[in-house]
């Protein structure tokens, strides 16, 4: 029997919220390391995938990765650098950072001046599921869709819950436990 990976939990650029899904998941897993906040500031792409890095490479034994939003192009632009086996993703709601971003978010400008364009296409080197929102502010539907596809992930439909964070009114994601559970059962045999 293979051992239960450790779940890396990546967030996005607001970092980890009291209310935030990601926050709420973590003290329910058995083993669980979160990236450390950087600042809502930091949008230095290299810094905070340096960041992803070093929390990956001190976990021993098999490693599971649960990101959301600009997390998940955190470790898209992290999985082209890293020697790290993953054994799965779950990337929930990724923004589309290649067009204009709403009011109170970076600019085109910032992203590309801190290293996050172009947005990585490359398949990914480990299974992924990329869990999209129909009316997510941050990425159409369709784009995510895209993104999914050039990673080589599985697509998963949520429906409409926005961008899946306590503004869009989610705290507390259920589902998030069942697919962690369900990827460590799928892949601990």
């Amino acid at each position: 029997m293979k051992q239960a990976p450790t779940v890396l939990i990546v967030p996005g650029l607001r970092d980890a919220v009291p209310q935030h899904w990601q926050t709420l998941l973590a003290p329910r897993l058995a083993r669980v390391v979160c990236v450390p906040p950087m600042g809502r500031e930091e949008l230095d792409c290299g810094r905070r995938v340096a960041a992803i890095e070093a929390a990956a490479q001190a976990i021993e034994g098999p490693l599971a990765i649960v990101a959301h939003s600009g997390g998940c192009i955190m470790v898209a632009h992290w999985a082209r650098q890293t020697r790290r086996a993953v054994r799965a993703a779950l990337l929930a709601t990724p923004p589309d950072f290649e067009t204009p971003m709403p009011a109170g978010y970076p600019s085109m400008e910032a992203l590309r001046a801190g290293g996050w364009l172009p947005l990585p296409r490359q398949p990914l080197p480990f299974p992924s599921l990329v869990a999209a929102s129909r009316n997510d502010p941050l990425g159409s539907f369709e784009l995510v869709g895209q993104l999914a596809r050039d990673w080589g992930a599985a697509l998963e439909d949520l429906g409409e819950v926005g961008h899946l964070n306590p503004a869009s009114g989610y705290g507390d994601w259920p589902r998030a436990l069942e697919w962690v559970e369900a990827l460590g059962a799928e892949l601990s045999y």
